[in-house]
């Protein structure tokens, strides 16, 4: 079996929300839930193979730049059937999409969602 990415984990400030919004967008389900590492809260956001961990402590905390911060994640990349569908659904859900591309091998676009991570959607049809 060749390697592949099971999961990410990121922090959050509300992971329920953020695990709404990715269960929202992508007909994903919560895979499971419950207390993490240092008294936070975590939600698994997913498919059969592959999830996105997402975790909080609670609160706000500090954000950053990520794309000048070392070892920060810069964005989630996820590939979905029907792109102009989805940014529909991303436009309904109340966000701007930005950084559109249609260029070999792909077309694509980025959004912002809460917490400033920027995801990009991306269609090889």
């Amino acid at each position: 079996m060749q390697p592949f990415v099971e999961h990410v984990n990121i922090t959050v400030t509300d992971p329920k929300a953020t695990a709404d919004l990715l269960c929202n967008l992508f007909d994903w389900q919560i895979r499971w839930q419950g207390e993490a590492k240092n008294n936070g809260t975590t939600y698994h956001v997913g498919g059969d193979t592959s999830y996105i961990a997402v975790y909080s402590r609670g609160g706000a905390g500090r954000l950053s730049n990520t794309y000048e911060t070392p070892g920060a994640m810069n964005h989630i990349g996820v590939v979905v059937d029907d792109v102009d569908a989805t940014e529909e659904r991303v436009k309904a859900l109340g966000f701007t999409p930005n950084n559109h591309g249609d260029y070999e091998p792909g077309k694509r676009f980025y959004f912002n969602a809460p917490d400033d991570i920027e995801i990009e959607i991306i269609s090889y049809a």
